[in-house]
């Protein structure tokens, strides 16, 4: 597996996914600034492919940002793809980048329709939650293009019940569940309170999810750190969703929307689509590193060497 490793192909994953952060930051500007309809025709703007100053005042500057983000990042996994089907002798990993590519013309297509459709019928919801799906797959290829991905590694016995496979899949789920409740009350699809219940779900699962990674885990370090980084990554999301509301309500009567109100939603946001990538992060290294089932057979010392 070590000769899989290119560095070049690594670096440019680990771009696209810092790219694709900031396409979450010109999205969420354009939601909060209220600028989702400033464009009215897609795939152009205004009838054109590059529009004036002049066009792009108000929102429509951040609406056509945002656009053109997204451009850039198809252009990026494309050519990641391409590297990738050149460079890496994996398969799997070949057809992975071009699933990838997929994904994000779907994503292209479903923010085209939320134009097209006037934000009708949950498509800015559907847009919002498939745009954490395709990027939990770009962060996969950027762990899968590692060189800690390819190295060997001590294999570490699960000795509890559930797996730590199912308890790191299920606090994946339930995240992503909370995105969608994110996004649904963003969107004026749904009240607030199923999103504020939901982050005391996560909660719940964040916490089951550390201690079961503490108690069997905890002489890895991988484990042990992505532990520690899943607890503070959500304590700051926690405390940014209690700051974001609160600018709603401190803001509600303003005739637009508020810069404190704004960057804070921005920043929630962002950082949700942080944690839910985070703890797909955590699926990987659980299966890269505990074998599962009967894969090898648990020592007496709860690691085995491969």
């Amino acid at each position: 597996m070590a000769t899989n490793y290119n560095p070049t192909v690594h670096r440019f994953a680990v771009f696209v996914v810092g790219w694709t952060v900031l396409l979450f930051v010109a999205g969420a500007l354009v939601t909060s600034n209220d600028a989702a309809l400033s464009v009215p025709d897609w795939p152009k703007s205004f009838g054109t492919w590059f529009p004036s100053l002049r066009m792009l005042a108000g929102g429509a500057f951040f609406e056509h940002s945002h656009r053109v983000i997204a451009g850039c990042l198809g252009i990026f996994t494309l050519a990641l793809a391409v590297l990738i089907w050149i460079k890496d002798s994996r398969r799997w990993l070949r057809w992975f980048g071009i699933i990838a590519v997929v994904g994000i013309a779907v994503q292209a297509v479903l923010g085209g329709e939320v134009v097209r459709q006037l934000l009708h019928y949950w498509l800015p919801v559907i847009h919002a939650c498939f745009a954490q799906i395709v990027f939990g797959a770009l962060l996969a290829i950027a762990v899968f293009t590692s060189r800690w991905w390819i190295a060997d590694h001590p294999q570490l016995a699960d000795r509890g019940s559930p797996s730590i496979h199912a308890v790191a899949i299920a606090n994946a789920e339930v995240i992503f569940l909370q995105v969608v409740l994110g996004a649904g009350f963003r969107h004026q699809e749904i009240p607030v309170w199923p999103h504020i219940a939901g982050a005391f779900v996560v909660m719940g699962m964040v916490i089951w999810t550390a201690t079961v990674l503490r108690k069997r885990f905890g002489t890895s370090p991988e484990l042990s750190r992505a532990r520690l980084m899943l607890h503070a990554i959500f304590g700051i999301q926690f405390l940014l969703g209690f700051g974001a509301y609160w600018s709603r309500i401190a803001t509600v009567g303003a005739a637009q929307p508020m810069p404190i109100m704004v960057w804070l939603t921005v920043i929630h946001t962002v950082v949700g689509a942080l944690l839910f990538a985070f703890s797909v992060f955590i699926v990987l290294i659980c299966f890269r590193i505990v074998p599962r089932g009967r894969e090898v057979a648990a020592p007496a010392s709860g690691q085995v060497t491969v």
